[in-house]
């Protein structure tokens, strides 16, 4: 296996390994429903079932854009888009706020998906809840974006920390840090560099990217 393809098959497994609690949810909602005589329970397993499949599709949708090739190559995504797309991440979880700050109405491809999967290891890090804060903005023919995560206790792997600095190639990259590998990529392909800190209750991660098609 190459490098690219072991790569490949380490963005789908994170992208299956994401998907397999909601889906497995939706399953057991079905299951429970099929046996249950119980109107108040089945509403409870309908209840299930709604919540599994909205989680689903809310990940399906952005791992499509965050991952994939969604919208064709070279096409600019909107700002809009990309608030939807991380605010079904968030939807399920109510200790969690969004706060939205993108000036440019729309984003070149590589900018989207480094945006998204910047806010996708911020949201990842809120295990207790807490803000997401998304900024973005052109300045000087770049993109330049920010992500701030805060909360109380605050979990970032330093795998991660350390595939975004670089110093983890594609080859030695894990399900858990191929996001991480691709977000470096991405910037490195667009003459870009990346930035993140951490503090007890503060995530901050940073891209600047040269504008262009992506």
């Amino acid at each position: 296996m190459t490098a690219s393809t072991h790569f490949a098959a380490l963005l789908c497994s994170r992208l299956c390994h994401d998907l397999l609690s909601p889906v497995s949810a939706l399953g057991n909602g079905l299951e429970l429903m099929a046996s249950e005589k119980d109107s108040a329970m089945r509403a409870q397993c309908l209840e299930l079932v709604e919540q599994g499949a909205r989680a689903s599709a809310a990940r399906l949708k952005f791992f499509r854009l965050a991952f994939g090739a969604a919208g064709g190559s070279g096409q600019s995504v909107t700002a809009e888009e990309l608030r939807e797309l991380l605010a079904g991440l968030a939807a399920d979880n109510g200790r969690l706020t969004l706060e939205w700050a993108v000036e440019p109405a729309m984003l070149s491809k590589a900018a989207a998906k480094v945006l998204l999967n910047l806010g996708a290891i911020g949201l990842d890090s809120l295990v207790r809840g807490g803000t997401l804060a998304i900024g973005a903005e052109h300045t000087g023919g770049q993109t330049e974006i920010a992500v701030r995560a805060t909360g109380p206790r605050i979990a970032f792997d330093a795998e991660i920390g350390r595939a975004l600095s670089g110093e983890i190639a594609e080859d030695a990259a894990t399900a858990r840090t191929a996001p991480a590998v691709l977000i470096r990529l991405l910037a490195e392909e667009n003459g870009g560099e990346l930035q993140h800190s951490l503090a007890s209750e503060a995530l901050v991660l940073g891209a600047m990217l040269r504008d262009g098609d992506g």
